[in-house]
């Protein structure tokens, strides 16, 4: 996109060049009509005169988005005041401080104090000239957005249609004459997606790498001469015919113009003879142009930067616990007498009734415990929790109540809010709030110290102001003004004690009281003036933002961040510590459900053996279900006493390598003599064929086009006392 910007600005260069090239020459080759008895001011002699500039923001098929105008309004006399009449709106001031009142005809008086005006706003008028681009795609009609991205035979059409006209009288009738503009269009295509180029009325350049191509036309000049087709073809329009890859186009750029007849003088056409010298001139004026055309050149250098990318280590955290030993040695007690149970049973009826008897009452004694065993350690883990919980909340944080479903998520929650971006971020708005709220405080001396500076400046303005009008006053007492005064001086003309005299006499006056007294009460409403109030403001708000951004830098706040990231750091590795302890005891807890689920079953395999010894098969297979699940749930507590682990936290963070460059560009320069030879063998060779065999009717309607094109001056208007001149330029948005 850069690249491209940067390409269209070379073409809006090149496109200007050209059409000026056009305007000079087409002027030079009718000097032979006159220059010298016209009325028309030159810019540097009028009173007022309106350089205007207006700049047309189009869509790609040339309909009007917005129209920004820039007037540059030359005071060649320096009036104190300008009055300007215009259809703008949003007008602003783009240089100077003169402001404007308007005045009972609604008009703008300008406090110019002698200088120019250089103005800028949007134009609500239509223009002079529409324009009009349409897109085609192997000879269908398409829209620029459809037309994006495809590929095949394009062709791009640009038609001006002009809206500029006077009614004039030529032979007794009423004519509409349209102001001649000179129509110019530029644009640079890619040299990969582009190829096979070509241009009705115009030239195609190509450096390999990228195409430029300008197209020129007249719209209403055809009728303005009243010419047939057949006698001669001016064109108000040119089509760009190519074969394209994946079709996108950047910025075009025309320009308006009707220059091309301000240099002349339309009553001297009357003159048979001087409209034939004025031919002449022209033939060799567009001789000189093919022979001469224009050149631009313009490079890119190229940066490249690349940055590398980024990656740290991993953190590894493993914490361990140990195995609560009353639960172990209970679960050991239980296999033990089971396993004594069933070795009684191997021994006979008699000792499997005793055994199974003890097994029996053994396991439910075991069993009974169960409950008081899960719900003890139910109420621990509570306890825990509850812990826990109180001691982050007295540490200043504010978590919900800890459960053994959501503990680890709201602890994990704790140590994200803790991290250093977020307390760095915290900590610096705090910061920042209490240093602002204490230079805010001290606002008015401020402004009072910035008051008195600025108060300095203005008085040391008055004070030459006033300087320069008691110097004046004093020479114009002596005889002389200011500028003859110096000059003599300069000369040698004034002698070391006149010279003398008159420094006294300025010296004298202005050490007056009165002096004094004025420059004071100069100084005083100048610094009530919006220039010197808007200074205030500013310089004081900056001084303000300069201080609050000093003490940010300061120790003290550089310590309390430091300070809150080492206490976030020591709250994260806490609350981590804290969830490790959690984890241990949750695994011991789930464990010792597991162990009690399994005592319960060896208890009603227990109570099945001691119902009876014709159940003895079935009981014993009870039992041994029972110890099996038993077995399991001691293997399961003795698990998750002895191995609870963290796993390892990782991070690891990488900067994505960022590649950024710029390749050279070069672009060479356009010619378009190739292109001229032919609009003058085509054009300009035919009318001027024309003009000297048949000069009457064409004399005519040539002077009263001249004329109508003299007397376009303007797009925002002008007043009375005012001249001008105006030119438009068009820009139409990519497509892409």
């Amino acid at each position: 996109m850069k690249r491209l910007i940067k390409l269209m600005s070379v073409a809006l260069s090149l496109t200007i060049v050209l059409s000026m090239s056009l305007v000079g020459v087409f002027a030079l080759s009718l000097k032979g009509v006159s220059l010298g008895d016209k009325e028309k001011a030159t810019p540097d002699e009028a009173e007022l005169y309106k350089d205007e500039t207006v700049y047309v923001m189009a869509k790609a098929d040339g309909s009007v988005d917005k129209i920004i105008v820039s007037d540059w309004i030359k005071n060649n006399k320096g009036a104190d005041t300008i009055t300007d009449l215009s259809t703008l709106t949003d007008i602003e001031n783009v240089k100077t401080d003169a402001s404007y009142t308007l005045n009972s005809d609604n008009m703008r008086v300008w406090e110019a104090n002698g200088k120019d005006l250089y103005l800028r706003g949007t134009g609500k008028e239509p223009l002079p000239v529409d324009l009009k681009v349409t897109y085609s795609l192997d000879g269908r009609v398409i829209t620029p957005k459809e037309l994006a991205g495809k590929s095949g035979k394009v062709t791009i059409r640009f038609d001006y249609v002009n809206n500029a006209y006077e009614t004039v009288k030529i032979d007794g009738k009423d004519e509409r004459i349209y102001v001649p503009f000179l129509m110019m269009s530029g644009m640079i295509l890619d040299g990969e997606k582009f190829s096979h180029v070509s241009v009705t009325n115009g030239k195609v350049i190509s450096d390999g790498d990228r195409i430029i191509l300008a197209g020129i036309a007249f719209p209403g000049l055809q009728h303005d001469l009243g010419l047939t087709r057949k006698e001669v073809d001016i064109p108000s329009s040119f089509e760009v015919t190519a074969d394209v890859k994946d079709f996108e186009l950047g910025t075009t750029v025309t320009i308006a113009s009707n220059g091309l007849a301000n240099e002349v003088n339309p009553d001297d056409l009357d003159s048979l003879d001087s409209l034939k010298d004025s031919l002449k001139s022209l033939e060799s004026a567009m001789s000189a142009l093919i022979d001469g055309s224009s050149q631009l050149y313009t490079g890119l250098n190229t940066l490249l930067e690349k940055s590398g990318t980024l990656s740290e280590g991993v953190e590894v955290l493993y914490a361990g616990a140990e195995q609560l030993s009353d639960g172990a040695e209970q679960v050991n007690d239980g296999a033990k007498q089971l396993s004594n149970g069933t070795k009684e049973l191997s021994d006979g009826t008699i000792t499997l009734d005793l055994g199974a008897m003890n097994l029996s009452s053994g396991l439910a004694t075991l069993d009974s415990n169960s409950d008081a065993l899960n719900q003890g350690s139910d109420l621990t883990f509570s306890s825990i929790l509850k812990t826990a919980q109180q001691s982050l909340r007295e540490a200043g944080l504010s978590v919900p109540e800890l459960t053994a479903d959501n503990y680890a998520k709201v602890l994990g929650g704790l140590v994200d809010s803790l991290s250093d971006e977020k307390v760095k971020a915290q900590a610096e708005a705090a910061a920042r709030e209490k240093v602002t709220a204490a230079v805010e405080a001290n606002r008015a001396a401020v402004t009072a110290a910035v008051t008195d500076a600025v108060r300095q400046n203005v008085k040391a303005e008055v004070e030459a102001g006033v300087r320069a009008q008691v110097t004046a006053a004093v020479l114009q007492a002596m005889g002389y003004s200011v500028e003859d005064y110096n000059n003599a001086v300069a000369a040698g003309l004034v002698d070391e004690a006149t010279q003398e005299q008159v420094s006294g006499a300025i010296e004298a006056q202005l050490a007056t009281d009165e002096v004094a007294a004025t420059i004071d009460t100069l100084t005083e409403q100048n610094l009530q003036g919006e220039a010197a109030q808007k200074a205030i403001a500013e310089n004081t708000e900056a001084k303000l933002q300069a201080l609050i951004a000093e003490n940010l830098q300061s120790d003290e706040v550089k310590k309390v961040i430091s300070d809150a990231l080492a206490k976030a750091k020591a709250g994260r590795e806490s609350i981590l510590s804290l969830k490790a302890q959690l984890d241990s005891y949750n695994t011991f807890h789930d464990g010792l459900k597991t162990y009690t689920d399994g005592v319960g079953s060896a208890s009603d395999g227990a109570d099945q053996l001691y119902s009876g010894t014709t159940q003895i098969k079935i009981g014993s297979a009870k039992l041994k279900e029972g110890a099996s699940a038993l077995e399991e749930g001691t293997e399961q507590l003795s698990e998750g006493a002895d191995a609870l682990k963290d796993g390892i936290l990782t991070l690891k963070d990488g900067v994505p390598a960022l590649v950024d460059g710029v390749s050279q560009l070069r672009d060479g320069s356009m010619q378009l003599s190739d292109g001229l030879k032919k609009f003058n063998e085509e054009g300009i060779s035919k009318i001027t064929s024309l003009l000297k065999d048949n000069v009457g009717n064409l004399a005519e309607r040539l002077k009263a086009t001249i004329k109508v094109a003299q007397n376009y001056k303007s797009y925002s208007g002008l007043t009375d006392k005012m001249d001008g001149e105006v030119k438009f330029i068009y820009k139409t948005e990519e497509i892409s």
